[in-house]
């Protein structure tokens, strides 16, 4: 089958990371981000262009400093459930903390979206990285990368083994018979861990996808092997091309190493494409895009976020970049470590080191539609990914995106112009898992 680009949508509403002054613009609604029907027309025009997926981020703790969006928007699940009764066939991907939730609960709540959904639930599994979200479920202190992971893992781990908790054929529901669920067909799981103890059986049938797809984003050393271990999808960071496609390989690179077929691994990376009528028009839109939010008070705050959501004004700002390296240790710790590297050996101070992270960078998907498809297809065949994550700050973006870009890769044969399945494991080209107690 020749191979071709899945296409995800992130809905971002009123303004994610880089968006601070979106809800100013009078084309966005001021509660998009807590308006149901607002990502039910994501979805559907997403649908209608054949994307796979419809992405909901989440995170748990919030500051004044954090971005619009974060501040006031609908917990994951509930909305992903309310989309899935206004779709048939787009893929609903929900972030759900590792760290922060029971295996059992986040088995029941997945398999529920999948029934309802019939067949189109994924979960991208993270273990938070606001250090701060330890607060609000009772501990004094967010866990550290090694346990994280390690508990990450065996979650993920529980997740899968309580969604064989029946088998396909559980229910012959035989009147006849008298017979509604085959008990031999029912399993506990008794699994006694490292980090959980869960007995089991989930109280929920598998769907017609199996189970639900498992993805995860992390750049870390943790992160990758997590990813390489459990993830069926990824969220990966953007950057140049050469080191994508670094991350791409390196990825599939230790999948294969765990006996793993690497093409059961979907990359998808993360992009926010501009497109206008001319390649000029639209880097002068990508520049008025950055300088809408080229705040430098904004950008300070926001700078914390990789540690542990840390107060950066108190210092002065030409002096050198502080010592804050131990607030990076349990947060964004890859980031956190690249800006403190940065700092020390270009010896910056604190101002010169948030202007260097927060310097213009064009997305490579810039231009007139041609340009932006023709450079899509450039990098999807360089291997920097299987695929797009993308958003975009209005609905006419999303539009334009759709109904001038999607039919040129429609047309080279890169994307799919119907959907020939009907779950999410069938978009992206994924088995269905067999069931432990079926096959053993």
């Amino acid at each position: 089958m020749t191979r071709q680009i899945r296409l995800a949508l992130r809905a971002y509403g009123v303004g994610g990371p880089g968006q601070h002054s979106l809800w100013k613009d009078p084309r966005v609604p001021k509660n998009a981000s807590i308006d149901i029907d607002w990502y039910i027309a994501q979805a559907q025009a997403a649908e209608h262009a054949k994307f796979d997926a419809l992405f909901i981020v989440d995170s748990q703790f919030i500051d004044a400093t954090y971005p619009p969006h974060y501040l006031n928007r609908l917990e994951p699940l509930t909305l992903l459930s309310a989309v899935a009764t206004h779709t048939r066939h787009i893929g609903l991907v929900g972030t759900l903390s590792s760290t922060y939730n029971s295996p059992f609960n986040v088995a029941r709540r997945f398999a529920s979206l999948d029934h309802i959904s019939h067949g189109r639930a994924g979960w991208n599994v993270v273990t938070s990285l606001d250090s701060g979200t330890s607060r609000n479920y009772g501990l004094d202190e967010h866990l550290d990368y090694t346990t994280r992971y390690g508990r990450a893992l065996e979650h993920v781990q529980v997740v899968r083994g309580l969604w064989d908790s029946y088998e396909d054929d559980a229910f012959p529901a035989d009147v006849d018979r008298d017979v509604f669920v085959e008990p031999s067909k029912l399993h506990a799981l008794n699994h006694e861990g490292s980090y959980f103890k869960v007995a089991g059986p989930l109280n929920l049938s598998r769907s017609p996808q199996g189970q639900p797809v498992i993805f995860q984003a992390g750049v870390s050393e943790e992160g990758r092997n997590l990813a390489a271990h459990v993830a069926e999808g990824i969220y990966a960071p953007g950057g140049t091309l050469e080191s994508v496609r670094a991350y791409y390989a390196d990825i599939k690179r230790r999948a294969l190493s765990l006996g793993r077929d690497p093409n059961h691994v979907v990359i998808f990376l993360g992009a926010q494409p501009v497109v206008a009528a001319t390649d000029e028009e639209a880097h002068r839109l990508s520049r008025d895009i950055y300088e809408a939010d080229n705040d430098f008070t904004r950008k300070l705050a926001q700078f914390g976020r990789s540690f542990g959501a840390h107060d950066f004004s108190r210092y002065d700002l030409d002096a050198p970049f502080p010592d804050v390296a131990h607030l990076a240790e349990k947060s964004g710790r890859t980031r956190g470590t690249a800006i403190i590297e940065r700092a020390k050996s270009e010896n910056l101070s604190l101002r010169e080191t948030v202007l260097a992270f927060s310097q213009y960078q064009p997305s490579p998907f810039t231009g007139a539609p041609e340009t932006v498809a023709q450079a899509i297809a450039d990098w999807f065949e360089a291997e920097a990914f299987d695929g797009l994550n993308v958003g975009f700050r209005t609905n006419e973006d999303l539009s334009r995106f759709v109904a001038d870009v999607v039919p040129l890769l429609q047309k080279q044969g890169l994307f799919r112009t119907e959907y020939e399945h009907d779950t999410l494991r069938g978009h992206l080209g994924l088995p269905i898992p067999a069931n432990r107690w079926a096959a053993s």
